[in-house]
């Protein structure tokens, strides 16, 4: 099977799938971190149409995680209603950018593939495209970090669970319980790579499960 795993430069998809025979390959603007025999160094929307039998996707979330929205406006204007509200100062073109990302998204959603999962975090696509088909979390796959991450899925099964633990939190100075996943990465020039690299147990099962 010829499977593209589109906007990952970790190869841990991409690897999971090759060590079960399958002819796959990752895809990013980014060179990668594995095989350069096995990644494309381009814009996965040129490949698109190049025969593929299944593509796992990873969209960056950046303009489309509901996390992010609070930099969508400037903060004196908490108080307006959302339309009277100016764009934050510092980033005053993220809502042309966050239009880009949801083209982007739904780019991938449309393309001519038969099998196609596309993963991101708690979204604004639930609502501009549809509520995704599952959301897991990487304690059901053997690792503590309590991270939703939500799958849209055509013609794949929902990920059955592989190893359900005990999820791990930190406490911080303030007394606020928050998620281990949010302190792992280091807070660094690597942070943001640090994050968007698949959980391992997460590419097993999408290897296993849908190889």
């Amino acid at each position: 099977m010829r499977v593209l795993v589109a906007c990952e430069f970790s190869q841990i998809v991409t690897q999971a799938f090759r060590n079960r025979g399958h002819e796959a390959f990752s895809c990013d603007l980014l060179p990668t971190e594995g095989n350069p025999d096995w990644h494309i160094q381009a814009d996965v929307l040129t490949i698109l149409d190049q025969g593929w039998d299944m593509m796992i996707a990873h969209p960056d979330c950046t303009y489309l995680a509901v996390t992010g929205a609070k930099w969508f406006y400037h903060p004196d204007d908490k108080q307006l209603p959302t339309n009277q509200r100016r764009p934050h100062p510092k980033f005053p073109n993220r809502r042309q950018h966050q239009q880009q990302a949801i083209d982007f998204f739904m780019a991938l959603v449309n393309a001519p593939i038969n099998k196609i999962c596309i993963e991101n975090p708690v979204s604004i696509m639930s609502t501009v495209y549809r509520k995704p088909d599952q959301i897991i979390t990487p304690t059901q796959f053997g690792h503590p970090e309590p991270k939703k991450t939500c799958l849209w899925l055509k013609n794949l099964p929902p990920l059955i669970p592989t190893s359900v633990i005990e999820p791990e939190y930190h406490l911080t100075k303030s007394g606020k319980r928050v998620p281990a996943w949010f302190f792992l990465p280091s807070p660094s020039e690597s942070r943001s790579k640090d994050r968007k690299r698949t959980f391992t147990g997460i590419a097993e099962a999408m290897a296993s499960q849908w190889g």
